[in-house]
């Protein structure tokens, strides 16, 4: 016997935009789905951020870099009013990145997206997402962020760096392996959530549903090594935990693992590493091999790990 899949109105649970929606989305839990489906490692600052006489229904900040994040919510069909707001917003509080959730998206806004996103350099990207509810049967509701419009990250590098001048052949070397890799797993049934953002930076980063620890890989073009790591964010009660766990963590990931913490007051990270050396990634055939352990040994690592972090 099968359920039937049921949608159900954004109105029927929200009936208020800021004291429903918005309170309801900057909980932690709730907000962290919203990061992992567009592959931003953030968090919330405040609701209801004042810009002169209006107020940004969140803004939120990118964990690693402080960038500013505003996002603007409407449980309507998208309107020229909303698209204004979220604009004003940006420039007002200096955004880096802007989200726009809507019940339904007017092609018109989507296009105008999808045009500012074109337009625009690295310096700013936006986010717009269709949220929407389902249930099984008699089972709760639960919410679905859809992104209908996302920045073309490697569009961006090339038009921001005219003719590629201001890029290293390190810089274009990460953009391609970390692409390679996104298009690798994609075709794999990973139980990882892989975002759609290449860089240059020197690391790629796998958001495992806390906004304190994430996944990272790191590849080394001179040194010849790969390397995936629990990056733990300013949080050493968690790794301390973690460390208590160490032998069965190890048992279950099938090796020993490098655990580093940063002792210094002043640090804001630990780490636990598995790393590959000897691969000399530099030469593309040896790129499968490569995409293939990171993988691996990431799902490994975050199987190993999963129920301590919650």
């Amino acid at each position: 016997m099968l359920g039937k899949i049921e949608k159900i109105e954004l109105r029927d649970i929200w009936k208020h935009e800021v004291s429903d929606f918005t309170n309801w989305l900057a909980e932690r839990d709730n907000f962290q789905l919203l990061a992992e489906e567009i592959g931003l490692d953030m968090q919330v600052l405040k609701t209801e951020a004042n810009v002169g006489n209006f107020s940004a229904d969140i803004l939120a900040e990118e964990i690693d870099t402080e960038k500013k994040i505003i996002i603007e919510n409407q449980l309507e069909e998208t309107d020229h009013k909303h698209l204004g707001q979220i604009i004003t917003y940006a420039s007002g509080l200096e955004a880096k990145y802007i989200i726009w959730i809507f019940k339904e998206m007017r092609e018109e806004h989507r296009k105008a997206i999808d045009w500012l996103n074109e337009i625009t350099d690295d310096d700013l990207s936006i986010f717009a997402i269709r949220m929407e509810l389902w249930k099984i049967g008699d089972s709760l509701p639960a919410p679905k962020f859809n992104v209908i419009c996302s920045p073309n990250d490697w569009a961006k590098a090339i038009k921001k760096n005219s003719n590629l001048q201001n890029l290293t052949d390190t810089d274009l070397y990460r953009i391609e392996f970390y692409q390679g890799f996104i298009d690798y797993s994609a075709k794999q049934k990973t139980v990882l959530k892989i975002s759609q953002k290449a860089s240059n930076k020197p690391w790629y980063a796998i958001r495992i549903g806390n906004s304190q620890i994430k996944i990272n890989l790191t590849i080394s073009v001179q040194q010849n090594f790969i390397r995936t790591e629990l990056y733990i964010n300013n949080n050493k009660e968690l790794y301390n935990r973690l460390f208590e766990n160490k032998t069965q963590i190890e048992t279950t990931f099938g090796n020993t693992l490098d655990w580093r913490e940063d002792l210094q007051e002043e640090a804001k990270a630990s780490r636990i590493q598995f790393v590959k050396e000897g691969i000399d990634i530099k030469r593309k055939e040896n790129h499968l091999e490569a995409y293939k352990w990171l993988l691996e040994n990431s799902e490994k690592l975050y199987e190993a790990v999963k129920n301590y972090i919650k």
